[in-house]
């Protein structure tokens, strides 16, 4: 969809991702809290202080939202790429809401503090169809290769 709000996100969840499946389609679904805070110069102290905190509700699904969830612990400071979602619902007393969420196309840890070594997961779908054998390779692909210029066309 066209015209969605790309955001990236930079700063430590407040708690552990919670794991959820789906039960009609058995499809994970993680939820976590960004809290980003900006350091800000205070001119009268001359140091540099915490700002007004942003803390973003993201949510990563399927097999990425399983390694959030195995990967990832509340303090972790983390990098969050994905589409800015506007969502409405009802809650418990009937009222309706709306909540802003980022919907999570990838979440990594920042190196920034930490040191990491990434571990490929074993099931690594990536959407991807698999790859065909070509019977004609070369120039049967390339729609110049069997043009052939004459001696005098040739400048």
């Amino acid at each position: 969809m066209s015209g969605e709000t790309t955001l990236t996100i930079i700063g430590n969840l407040t708690a552990d991702p919670i794991i959820r499946y789906l039960n009609d389609t058995g499809d994970a679904v993680v939820n976590f809290t960004v809290a980003s805070t900006p350091r800000v110069f205070d001119s009268k102290t001359k140091a540099w202080k915490d700002g007004p905190a942003l803390f973003m509700r993201c949510t990563q699904w399927r097999e990425a939202g399983e390694h959030v969830a195995n990967s990832l612990n509340k303090g972790d400071r983390v990098i969050v790429v994905g589409k800015l979602s506007q969502r409405d619902y009802t809650d418990r007393e009937g009222i309706k809401r709306t909540v802003m969420e980022l919907v999570a196309e990838e979440v990594g840890t920042s190196l920034k503090y930490a040191v990491a070594k990434p571990v490929r997961s074993k099931n690594r779908n990536t959407g991807r169809p698999n790859p065909q054998p070509d019977n004609n390779p070369g120039v049967d692909d390339d729609p110049w290769a069997n043009v052939r210029a004459d001696k005098d066309e040739v400048a």
